[in-house]
C-alpha cells in the first residue's frame, strides 16, 4: 500500500506544466489549499483501457469512444487482444495478433509491413490513438512486445479519427508506467536461428509513487524463412510518469527501433505457384533477389507525450502528441513486370519460355517520413434532470511529410528452381533520382456525447475535416479536401450482460491527383448501418458479440469508357456481412475465443465490366478457434496447452484466370510456470502447410508463413 499527500506546491506545478502544454496561462491561485492523502492499495483500481488485463477478457475500450467506456456501451463491433492473449498465442508480428479476431485479415507474409482488411476496406492503424504510418514503404513494422493491447474497431470511424477507409480502426496501446514493480527478462530461440532478448521494466521510482518508469528493448539476430533474408531488429522504448496528485498525469514517451531484413516476396507468377508447371511449384524459401545487395533496413525514432488534468470534478482536459522520424532503405530484385513487345513478354509476372527462369526488375528506393500528430480533448461529465451526459470536444492536427529518391532497371534472369547470383551489378548512390517531396496537413474538429438515461445509452458524433496534399513543384496536383463525418449509436442494456444495439457511422478517405482534365478526384466515402447484440454477464469472464452490417463506399475510381488514360468516379461497392465473437476466461482455467464472418463485398457500380462481381481480395468466409487450459490449482503455476484453428476462404482475385484458395491453418503451445519462470513453447502453423495468402489479377501470388517454432523462456523477479 502507498500513502501519499499532495501539497498546494505540487498542484501549482501541475498548472505549470498545464500551461505550457496548452498555451494558455494557468490561472493563479491566490489561497493556498492542502488536497486530501489518497491511498492507493494493488489490486483494487478498476480496469483502465489502456492497463493490463489478467487473461483474455477486456472490460473497457478506448477505440470507438476516445473515453474510457464499457465495451458492452460502445454500439459497434469492437475487438481486444491483451498482453496475456498475445503471450499465450506466441505472437512475434501485430500480423499474428489478431489471427483470431473475426473479420480481420492480413494479406501477406511481408518484411515490408504488416497490412490488414476488414469489411471489403483497409484498415487504419493508431499508436495511442494517434495515427502511426503515412506514406508508403517508410516506416516500420510493430514490435508486439512493446504493446500492452490491441483494438480493433470495426467500420467506418473517421467522426473520431478523420482520413481512413470503411475497414475500421486498429488502435495499439503502448505499454506504459506502472505503480506496481512489474520486471522481466525474456529469452527466445526458434525456427530459422531466431534468437532474442527482451526485458520489461516498470514501477515507481520515488517512495510516494509520483514518478513511475517503465523501460521495453528487444535485441533479436534471426533469418527468415526465405534464403538470404535477415530478420534482425533493435528496439529500445523508455517512458517516464510523472503523478503530482490524483488530478494530473504526465507520461513522456520515446522509442527508437532499427530493422535489418529483405525481400521476403518474390512476387511470383502464377504458374508454378497456383498454377502447375513442368518443374513443380516455387519453393517457398526461394531469394530471386541479391544477396548483399537486397534490403529493407529501417530507422525509426518516435517521442512524445500523454497529458491529462482533471480541472475539476466534472471536466478533464488532455492531450497526446508524437513526433516520428523514419527512413528506409529498400533494395531489391523481383519477378518483373517490364513488357517486351520484341519478345511479346506482357506487363505482368511470367516465365520465360523455358519455364524456369523469370526476368527480374530492379528498384532501389531511399524513404523518409516526418510526422507530427496533436490530439487535444476536453472532455465533460454532466447531468440534465434524468440523462448523463458525457461530453467530448477535440482538436487534431497533422502534419505529415515523405521524401523519397529511387533508382529502376531490368536486371538479368534467375532460375528460380536453382537461383545462382552475382550477375547483378549494383549501381552507386549517384544512380538515385530524388523524387518530389509530399506534404500533407490535416486539421480536424470534432464533438461526441455519450447520453445514459436508465437502460439506455445514445452516442452521437459530428466531425469536419480539412485535409491538405502538396507535392513539390507539381501546383497542379494540390489537393484541398474537406469532409463532415457522423455517427450515431444507441445501446440498451437488456440485463443478464445483454446489449442489443444499433449504429450509424461514416468515413471519408483522400484519394490526391487529378483526371486528364485537371480535376481533383474527390474523396472516398463510406456509410454504414450497423445492428447487433453483445453479451458480458457480469463476473462471468465472457465477451461476446454478434452483429450484422451494411455498407457502401462510393467515389471509388473506375475506367472512362471514353478516354483510357483517365478514370472515373463513378465506381462503388456494396457490403453485406455478418461477424461473431466471444471471448472468454472463465476461473483462470480456461482460456477460449472463437470468432466467425461472411463478407459479402461486390461491386454495384462500374465501367469496368465488373459490375456484380465481388471485390478482389476479401474472402467471403472466415473463421477461427483458440482454446487454452491451465492445470494449475490457483494462480500461476503448473502445465498449460493451447490449440486453435483458422479458416480464410476462397478469394476473388478479379479475374477468372485465378483465384486465391481457402486454406485451414491449425496453432498449438505447451508452457510450464515454475514460481517466477515461465517456459512456452509455441507452434504456427503446426502441420506446415504450404499456403496461398493472395494471387492478384495482374499476375503475381505470394506466399503464406510456414511451420515456426519458437521456445520461449521469461524469469520474472
Amino acid at each position: 500500500m502507498i500513502h501519499r499527500t499532495t501539497p498546494a506546491a505540487r498542484t501549482a506545478a501541475a498548472q505549470a506544466v498545464l500551461a505550457l502544454l496548452c498555451g494558455t496561462a494557468a490561472h493563479a491561485q491566490t489561497t493556498e489549499t492542502t488536497l486530501p492523502s489518497v491511498t492507493i492499495s494493488a489490486g483494487t483500481e478498476q480496469e483502465s483501457a489502456t492497463g493490463p488485463v489478467q487473461g483474455f477478457v477486456a472490460q473497457r475500450a478506448l477505440s470507438a469512444t476516445k473515453t474510457d467506456t464499457p465495451l458492452i456501451e460502445t454500439p459497434q463491433a469492437i475487438s481486444v487482444v491483451t498482453r496475456d492473449q498475445m503471450e499465450a498465442q506466441g505472437v512475434q508480428t501485430l500480423r499474428e495478433s489478431t489471427r483470431y479476431s473475426a473479420g480481420i485479415v492480413s494479406s501477406y507474409f511481408d518484411s515490408r509491413v504488416d497490412s490488414f482488411k476488414a469489411r471489403g476496406g483497409d484498415v487504419t492503424q493508431y499508436l495511442d490513438g494517434l495515427m502511426r504510418t503515412y506514406g508508403t514503404y517508410n516506416n516500420i513494422k510493430v514490435e508486439p512486445y512493446t504493446l500492452e493491447r490491441v483494438e480493433f474497431l470495426r467500420g467506418p470511424s473517421s467522426v473520431l479519427y478523420g482520413q481512413g477507409s470503411v475497414g475500421g480502426v486498429l488502435n495499439l496501446a503502448s505499454k506504459r508506467p506502472q505503480a506496481e514493480r512489474l520486471r522481466e527478462v525474456q529469452v527466445q530461440i526458434g525456427s530459422h536461428a531466431r534468437k532474442q532478448i527482451a526485458a520489461d521494466l516498470t514501477g515507481p521510482l520515488d517512495a510516494e509513487g509520483q514518478w513511475l518508469y517503465r523501460l521495453v528493448a528487444v535485441g533479436r539476430d534471426s533469418d527468415s524463412q526465405v534464403d538470404h533474408v535477415k530478420d534482425d531488429r533493435t528496439v529500445f522504448a523508455p517512458s517516464l510518469t510523472w503523478r503530482p496528485n490524483a488530478d494530473t498525469s504526465l507520461t513522456l514517451q520515446a522509442h527508437y527501433q532499427r530493422d535489418k531484413s529483405g525481400s521476403m516476396i518474390g512476387f511470383f507468377p502464377w504458374q508454378a505457384t497456383r498454377l502447375p508447371s513442368p518443374y513443380g511449384r516455387i519453393p517457398t524459401h526461394t531469394f530471386i533477389s541479391e544477396p548483399g545487395w537486397d534490403a529493407y533496413d529501417t530507422d525509426n525514432t518516435s517521442w512524445g507525450y500523454l497529458f491529462s488534468h482533471r480541472l475539476n470534478a466534472d471536466w478533464t482536459l488532455r492531450q497526446n502528441l508524437r513526433r516520428t522520424l523514419s527512413d528506409v532503405d529498400y533494395r531489391t530484385l523481383y519477378t518483373g513486370f517490364t513488357a517486351n513487345s520484341a519478345t511479346g513478354r506482357p506487363a505482368r509476372p511470367v516465365f520465360n519460355p523455358d519455364n524456369r527462369t523469370v526476368t527480374r526488375d530492379a528498384v532501389w528506393q531511399r524513404n523518409g517520413g516526418r510526422m507530427l500528430l496533436i490530439d487535444t480533448q476536453v472532455e465533460g461529465r454532466l447531468r440534465s434532470g434524468t440523462v448523463e451526459h458525457t461530453v467530448l470536444a477535440g482538436l487534431d492536427v497533422q502534419r505529415n511529410h515523405t521524401n523519397q529518391a529511387t533508382w529502376r532497371a531490368v536486371a538479368p534472369s534467375i532460375d528460380v528452381y536453382n537461383p545462382v547470383y552475382g550477375n547483378f551489378t549494383p549501381p552507386s548512390a549517384s544512380a538515385l533520382v530524388r523524387q518530389p517531396d509530399v506534404s500533407q496537413k490535416q486539421l480536424g474538429v470534432y464533438l461526441q456525447d455519450q447520453l445514459r438515461w436508465g437502460a439506455w445509452t445514445a452516442t452521437m458524433g459530428l466531425r469536419h475535416d480539412r485535409a491538405q496534399t502538396d507535392t513539390e513543384g507539381r501546383p497542379a496536383a494540390a489537393i484541398d479536401d474537406k469532409a463532415w463525418t457522423k455517427r450515431l449509436g444507441l445501446t440498451y442494456q437488456a440485463g443478464g450482460g445483454w446489449a442489443p444495439y444499433v449504429g450509424y457511422s461514416e468515413s471519408f478517405q483522400p484519394l490526391g491527383g487529378v483526371d486528364v482534365y485537371g480535376t481533383p478526384y474527390k474523396p472516398q466515402r463510406g456509410e454504414q448501418w450497423e445492428a447487433g447484440v453483445k453479451w458480458m454477464p457480469e463476473g462471468r469472464g465472457i465477451s461476446a458479440f454478434a452483429a450484422v452490417y451494411q455498407l457502401r463506399e462510393k467515389n471509388r475510381k473506375t475506367n472512362d469508357p471514353a478516354n483510357p488514360l483517365n478514370s472515373l468516379q463513378i465506381g462503388e461497392v456494396k457490403i453485406r456481412g455478418f461477424e461473431a465473437e466471444m471471448t472468454a476466461s472463465l476461473a483462470r482455467h480456461w482460456d477460449w475465443t472463437v470468432g466467425y464472418a461472411y463478407t459479402d463485398a461486390r461491386i454495384s457500380r462500374s465501367n469496368a465490366g465488373d459490375q456484380g462481381q465481388r471485390v478482389a481480395g476479401v474472402p467471403k468466409q472466415t473463421a477461427s478457434s483458440w482454446l487454452m487450459h491451465r492445470f494449475a490449482a490457483t494462480g500461476r503455476g503448473g502445465w498449460t496447452v493451447g490449440a486453435g484453428v483458422r479458416y480464410t476462404g476462397s478469394q476473388w482475385s478479379g479475374t477468372t484466370a485465378i483465384d486465391t484458395p481457402s486454406v485451414l491453418l491449425a496453432d498449438a503451445m505447451v508452457a510450464y510456470d515454475a514460481g517466477d519462470w515461465r517456459l512456452a513453447l509455441n507452434i504456427n502453423n503446426l502441420t506446415d502447410k504450404v499456403n496461398i495468402t493472395q494471387c492478384l489479377a495482374r499476375g503475381d501470388c505470394f506466399y503464406g508463413e510456414r511451420r515456426s517454432v519458437v521456445l520461449t523462456g521469461t524469469y520474472r523477479f
